[in-house]
């Protein structure tokens, strides 16, 4: 069952989670007409596009919406901070871009932030081109898909542009080009020294995509943020890849877990490393920390 197009499950826990008190309050700061915006938010009511106009540390900036699900994004990106990045953050990696609500999050913490984005389908690259046009010496647009595999593949569409993704069920499929998450992040380092935040939004491939990251290109990566889904709610993983050695294996199995918790808490996961060798092995142990913000 769902009400103004939200789960009803995900209504009843909503007042038993901190994070949404904490959007809430953001969401007063934000953004400039705030009654009108939370009476979108609660009713899923008003026209669309909308420009809403929200307050950064760069000003005002007014991006345009074109349903109710991106104002679900700009609620969980702005409000919520479901990626928070450190204030002096100079290079973001967003995988799974959507239409820029993310990358103009980033782009807004400070003025000399650039951001590398990917995002395959042709009208969500469109419309994250003309909401970042303000922007456009400090961004790189890449229109593919990520993944731990490269090749052609079918990628679901729907009509909210959020939803879809490699393999997800939607009822159309488009087919796309997948780079591997290696070769993309190889490409970004031959002009970036390091990489201060690699963002992915992937609809389910987020863990697998992560744990295909060869261990030199991990040494160069401040932090890694990513959505894990769980029934009816999600958690952002916040990675840090500098702290305790974990396997590929090791990452999947302790996420259940790290998602069952629901805290802002740290779970440090120690497996032995094999070592050795510069060489890419997709399975082999690489070291990590998760950070579960909920």
């Amino acid at each position: 069952m769902r009400i103004a197009d939200r789960d009803i499950t995900q209504i009843a826990l909503a007042p038993f989670r901190i994070c949404h008190y904490r959007a809430l309050y953001n969401m007063m700061r934000v953004f400039v007409d705030f009654p009108s915006a939370f009476l979108r938010y609660i009713t899923n009511s008003g026209r669309y596009p909308w420009r809403p106009r929200l307050r950064t540390p760069m000003g005002i900036v007014s991006p345009t919406l074109y349903s109710y699900h991106d104002l679900l994004t700009v609620n969980e990106i702005f409000c919520r901070q479901d990626y928070k990045v450190d204030p002096n953050a100079r290079v973001v990696v967003d995988i799974g871009a959507n239409i820029g609500i993310s990358g103009l999050y980033f782009l807004t913490r400070n003025p000399n932030v650039r951001c590398h984005l990917f995002e395959p389908v042709p009208r969500n690259v469109e419309r994250l081109r003309a909401n970042l046009a303000a922007f456009g010496n400090r961004i790189v647009v890449s229109d593919v898909a990520v993944a731990d595999s490269s090749g052609t593949v079918d990628f679901g569409v729907e009509d909210a542009g959020r939803y879809g993704g490699i393999g997800v069920d939607t009822g159309r499929t488009i087919q796309v080009e997948c780079r591997h998450i290696d070769d993309v992040l190889e490409s970004v380092l031959q002009t970036e020294e390091r990489i201060d935040l690699l963002k992915l939004d992937t609809e389910g491939l987020e863990a697998a995509t992560v744990a295909a990251i060869h261990r030199r290109y991990l040494a160069r990566i401040g932090r890694i943020a990513y959505e894990q889904a769980a029934g009816a709610t999600s958690t952002v993983i916040q990675y840090d890849p500098h702290v305790a050695p974990m396997s590929a294996a090791g990452l999947h199995a302790v996420l259940p877990f790290a998602l069952a918790a629901e805290r802002d808490d740290v779970l440090r996961i120690a497996h032995p490393s094999p070592g050795g060798g510069d060489e890419p092995d997709r399975g082999e142990d690489r070291p990590g920390i998760l950070r579960i913000g909920t």
